[in-house]
């Protein structure tokens, strides 16, 4: 038994350029789960630094420094998500409080609907059934709400933190894509010499996250367009907020579609009922699921994601159980690191086993 651990090891682990990248990769995951919630504004403007650095690059071409191409592209990006915040904050919360609003009443009438089900199918369903279904719900919306109430207070302090957080990140993406080559290359100062592998794997998952957070940026903008003016052609209530529930639901593979639809499917069903109309609006939901999971997905992606859905579905559960939102909008790139770690780790061929006839 401990020749065979010790062969094992000495296939995975004799070269020390391999050494060097197990270490460098559990001092990150260690640095990210004991300071991610101290340190999540450097995250984000990590994020948004990957973002922004393809168009800060476009602009060198033509002949312009590192710092005024930063200052136009982080200028520009904030211009642009400043107009669509005050455009589209107001209306998302108006959109959002009358829906809270219906809510009681949706409520009211689903129950008057349920009560009305042992007469229609008295063979199928009974009273007591429907009695004990709405007491379980009635008792769920009333945990529910206690737990909002406190989130709500508890986010009164998380308001400071917010405002503290629009200036810092901001400036923290500027010097991060200004000072790029320095930043980089005082980290290299202290890492080991023996980090071949490391460099190959950083190389890779560095394209990786660009085109991974370039496009979903470009899925959620697409998605939560389309479904927004789909469904205000259809004159669907919230048409806004649920489109912007539709396209932020992107960030879960499968999982946010599933989610999201609950909410869809209830606005229109008390709106329209069983009817034509509600039919034609699951029908622009769906076929706008259809063309982001079949056509979009696969252009965006081709050449970032290779994963089976099995492996993203418990990527998604695995970092987004130890990093909230941030490990759930990571967990594709992170699978996609294991994946190249797999790829890139050396393998010395043991002894040869021969068989006597």
């Amino acid at each position: 038994m401990f020749k065979l651990f010790s062969d094992w090891y000495t296939r995975k682990f004799s070269d020390p350029h391999a050494v060097t990248l197990v270490v460098i990769l559990v001092c990150i995951a260690l640095f990210i789960a004991l300071f991610s919630n101290l340190l999540m504004p450097v995250f984000v403007a990590i994020a948004l630094a990957f973002l922004l650095d393809l168009p800060v690059n476009k602009l060198m071409q033509s002949s312009m420094s590192r710092s005024s191409a930063t200052v136009v592209v982080v200028v520009t990006f904030l211009s642009f998500s400043l107009l669509a915040v005050l455009g589209l904050m107001p209306i998302i919360w108006k959109q959002s409080s009358n829906l809270l609003q219906e809510v009681p009443h949706m409520i009211s009438q689903g129950q008057g609907y349920l009560l009305t089900l042992p007469e229609k199918y008295p063979d199928f369903v009974h009273v007591s059934q429907i009695e004990s279904f709405i007491v379980m719900v009635n008792d769920n919306l009333l945990e529910w709400g206690q737990v909002a109430l406190r989130a709500s207070l508890n986010s009164i302090s998380d308001i400071v933190a917010l405002m503290v957080y629009l200036i810092l990140v901001p400036l923290m993406v500027f010097f991060f894509l200004k000072d790029k080559t320095e930043l980089m290359s005082s980290i290299a100062h202290f890492l080991p010499k023996e980090r071949r592998m490391a460099i190959k794997v950083s190389q890779e998952m560095n394209q990786q996250i660009l085109n991974y957070i370039r496009g979903k940026v470009i899925e959620i903008i697409i998605v939560g367009a389309s479904t927004t003016i789909a469904f205000i052609f259809l004159d669907l209530q919230y048409a806004l907020l649920l489109g912007v529930l539709v396209g932020l639901s992107v960030l879960v593979p499968y999982v946010g579609a599933t989610v999201v639809t609950l909410p869809v499917l209830l606005v229109a069903l008390f709106q329209f009922g069983i009817s034509s109309e509600f039919g034609y609006v699951m029908l622009a939901y769906g076929l706008i699921q259809a063309i982001d999971g079949n056509v979009i997905v696969p252009l965006l992606f081709s050449e970032a994601v290779n994963l089976h859905p099995v492996v993203i579905i418990i990527a998604v559960i695995f970092f987004g159980g130890l990093w909230g939102f941030w490990g759930i909008f990571f967990a594709i790139p992170l699978a996609t690191l294991v994946k190249a770690v797999i790829n890139a780790w050396p393998s010395i061929p043991g002894p040869a086993v021969t068989s006597e006839s």
